[in-house]
């Protein structure tokens, strides 16, 4: 029997891997998503959600742009707390707030995230001397604290609305509550295996190591990442047309189910598979007043942050490249001393 799992395993390294396996998981999910999505819009009307996107409150739209920023100042944690986790305290949380900011919002809208926001991190944090496998520490545990987060709260979720997931994930209602049941039971079983000793929490050998937060701090941890998963869904929330009315923790169970299928298909911003998601999840709603309410999201969570930080690089990068270099080349020619030209020899001439 073992040699029999040996072989599958060496079969399936060699013409199949992991990589190879992920991205058909991505290009699946991204095609059924663009398929769905086109099907959908073939029976949309425009000028219906023109006036959707015109009967929209002000205050509301306000109110989610607050949630959005709000959701943005807590993500800043995230990397903060990775550095603390890893006994970075030299770099400030200005830095830190920086490198969440702009490597997750550039990662997000272009795609990949693991690469793009890995290189912005290392842009930014190779200037307080960490090295690039410091950078995938705080990668993985930045990760860890995202990941946790939309666990949590989509196996409460599961739990108490598992009718919310029905037309998303194709299972009954009972299934999704175990699912759910089976979710807390595993952040709490990860709590206690990690509570146990030091020992316990270190993960990798050799040149890599990362020692996981304890226990405690795990649950801080958490606490982010339900903060920052919490705007967003409010932000999502307050968009949504107000007939027929929907609670807030249904509503949530789609939102999270969508962000993770629009993170697991690596599609730039998520672009369709986010959207067919919440489309397919919130059929109650009318697909033109439901568009108009991503198409808002999309400006306040996508574009504009996206405007935002693609600036601030460039910015940063002109400073760093150019002006900066320029400034400390002009200041040590001015604090070269001039030299004293001598004035030519004299010459008598005897007439």
């Amino acid at each position: 029997m073992q040699g029999l799992l040996s072989a599958s395993r060496s079969v399936f390294d060699r013409w199949i891997g992991w990589k190879r396996l992920g991205i058909l998981a991505s290009l699946t999910i991204v095609t059924i998503a663009v398929l769905h999505l086109v099907k959908t819009l073939k029976g949309i009307d425009t000028s219906a959600v023109l006036a959707a996107l015109e009967d929209k409150s002000a205050g509301h739209i306000a109110l989610a742009a607050l949630c959005v920023f709000c959701a943005f100042c807590t993500l800043t944690f995230y990397d903060l707390f990775a550095l603390r986790t890893l006994g970075k305290f030299h770099v400030p949380y200005r830095v830190a707030a920086l490198s969440s900011f702009t490597s997750y919002t550039i990662g997000h809208n272009i795609g990949a995230t693991v690469f793009t926001g890995g290189a912005i991190r290392f842009r930014i944090y190779s200037d307080w001397n960490l090295t690039a496998i410091d950078v995938a520490k705080i990668c993985f545990i930045s990760g860890l604290t995202f990941w946790l987060g939309n666990t949590f709260v989509l196996g409460i979720g599961l739990i108490w609305h598992p009718a919310a997931a029905e037309s998303i994930v194709l299972l009954p209602q009972l299934v999704n509550q175990l699912i759910g049941g089976g979710l807390i039971v595993g952040i709490a079983a990860y709590l206690c295996w990690i509570a146990v000793g030091r020992n316990r929490r270190e993960l990798g050998k050799d040149g890599w190591k990362v020692v996981l937060p304890s226990a405690p701090l795990t649950l801080v941890q958490i606490l982010i990442g339900v903060v920052d998963l919490g705007f967003c869904a409010l932000a999502m929330y307050l968009l949504l047309p107000n007939d027929p009315p929907i609670d807030f923790m249904s509503m949530a169970v789609v939102f999270i189910l969508s962000t993770l299928l629009g993170f697991a298909s690596h599609a730039p911003g998520s672009l369709g598979v986010f959207d067919a998601a919440m489309l397919v999840g919130l059929h109650q709603f009318g697909q033109e007043q439901l568009l108009a309410s991503l198409l808002i999201f999309r400006m306040l969570y996508f574009f504009i942050p996206f405007a935002i930080a693609i600036t601030i690089m460039g910015v940063r990068e002109l400073w760093l490249s150019v002006i900066l270099p320029w400034q400390q080349k002009r200041k040590a020619l001015s604090m070269t001393p001039a030299r004293a030209v001598a004035p030519p020899p004299s010459q008598n001439r005897n007439g």
